[in-house]
């Protein structure tokens, strides 16, 4: 996933460098080739491409809230045993 994003970025940064460079191009058409072609595109494909991360997560945090429905907090390797007080 990352991979087509960092291949994406890159070719959409020199594409700006190209814009920016050429003798007809400016640094305005260079921020906004880079703005339309990379930015915008890869902020999306990444939200996309997340869905199935904050599925899983929202889920895990669900079963964990429905485990816990008492509101108390889970039990840690004690097995939810408070230390023994002693009196002054």
């Amino acid at each position: 996933m990352y991979l087509v994003a960092i291949a994406w970025g890159y070719v959409a940064l020199m594409m700006a460098a190209a814009e920016a460079l050429s003798p007809q191009g400016s640094i305005f058409g260079a921020l906004v080739t880079l703005l339309l072609y990379g930015v915008l595109p890869l902020s999306l494909l990444m939200y996309i491409l997340g869905t199935p991360g904050r599925k899983r997560r929202r889920r895990a945090e669900a079963a964990s809230t429905q485990a816990d429905a008492g509101g108390h907090a889970a039990p840690g390797p004690a097995g939810g045993l408070a230390a023994e007080r002693e009196e002054p």
